[in-house]
């Protein structure tokens, strides 16, 4: 078989730009070069690719089958760049970090100022996404990390659980429930909660879901809910007094301190979530990612890159109720 490297990439490369003629100013070839491409590749498979409709292409079922092997066969090219590139320790080197983008607003962002410090040669590259997308970043090798929510059941990721973040209940300073000192759950009937929807753009992300399951798991089994997709947004939503919600401890700490929000007494509403780092399995890890993966753990033996943390394999939902009372002053842990 004399299957060329070009072929494979002007495949993908029309998968993820949505037709020819995007695919061809990506890579900057005319059209008739990359359908030319496509052609020689079909030959050398023997089956048809894309089926053309008016309305643009998609992928037939061989296409379907070929895409997760052209995109594995690019991303171990990438290996061998990096690892080629690689020869001046951690200090150069360009390092991609996809992360589900509440993460964005805990003190994720202090630990990457701090690699960004220790390291300034490494091109330090963020790509937000929801948990699955984080995933399927990483596995294609757009990513060399992920920090996602809940574990990933697929064999081909190692996963290492960082942190767990906790959720807290919190209300506006003007709300009936906002200064008391300690709140019946049958109090909470009737409210209405601000949360992400539980599915955004057709995909289930873990954390959407996480106010609905804690809320089921002390008696409220249909919260009225405001679908609102940013987590600062909601923040503003519940300090204007339109409802409850359930978020991230560490995301909501200045907000507490100054009194714009106020922590709800009902220590049965406290969850948490584990954040987990991702890699490929079998992937070159640079010194430069080596180094940011060490940051993001934070010293925790279990996010170790090349030790397997627990898998998701079986095992039940990722939300877990916290034990004991917690403070929005506490600091949080190191991931996110």
């Amino acid at each position: 078989m004399d299957m060329e490297l070009a072929h494979v990439e002007a495949l993908v490369a029309i998968v993820r730009s949505g037709g020819f003629s995007q695919a061809s100013a990506s890579v900057h070839l005319t059209q008739p070069a990359i359908s030319r491409r496509i052609a020689l590749l079909e030959k050398e498979l023997g089956a048809p690719l894309f089926e053309r409709l008016p309305q643009g292409v998609i992928l037939t079922e061989a296409g379907r089958a070929f895409l997760p092997h052209a995109e594995a066969l690019l991303a171990k090219v990438r290996d061998g760049i990096e690892a080629v590139r690689d020869v001046s320790g951690t200090s150069r080197g360009t390092v991609t970090l996809a992360v589900v983008g509440t993460l964005a607003s805990t003190s994720l962002t202090k630990r990457l100022r701090c690699f960004r410090e220790e390291h300034p040669g490494v091109d330090l590259r963020i790509r937000t996404a929801l948990s699955v997308e984080v995933s399927a970043l990483v596995l294609r090798g757009d990513a060399a990390l992920g920090l996602r929510y809940n574990l990933d059941p697929n064999h081909s990721l190692v996963c290492s659980t960082v942190h767990q973040e906790s959720l807290l209940p919190v209300c506006s300073p003007g709300h009936r429930l906002g200064k008391a000192r300690r709140v019946q759950l049958q109090e909470l009937a009737g409210e209405r909660w601000v949360a992400f929807p539980p599915r955004i753009s057709g995909v289930y992300e873990p954390y959407s879901s996480a106010i609905e399951q804690r809320l089921a798991a002390v008696g409220i089994a249909t919260p009225d809910i405001i679908p609102i997709d940013s987590l600062t947004a909601q923040k503003r939503m519940v300090e204007a007094d339109f409802g409850l919600a359930l978020l991230p401890e560490s995301s909501v700490r200045e907000e507490l301190e100054a009194g714009t929000l106020c922590l709800l007494p009902v220590p049965a509403l406290r969850a948490t979530v584990p954040v987990v780092l991702v890699h490929r399995r079998g992937a070159f890890l640079s010194g430069a990612t080596q180094a940011l993966a060490a940051e993001l753990s934070g010293g925790l033996g279990a996010a170790r890159l090349g030790a397997q943390g627990p898998r998701a394999d079986g095992a039940g939902p990722g939300l877990r109720h916290a034990a004991g009372p917690r403070t929005g002053r506490r600091r949080s842990g190191p991931a996110a």
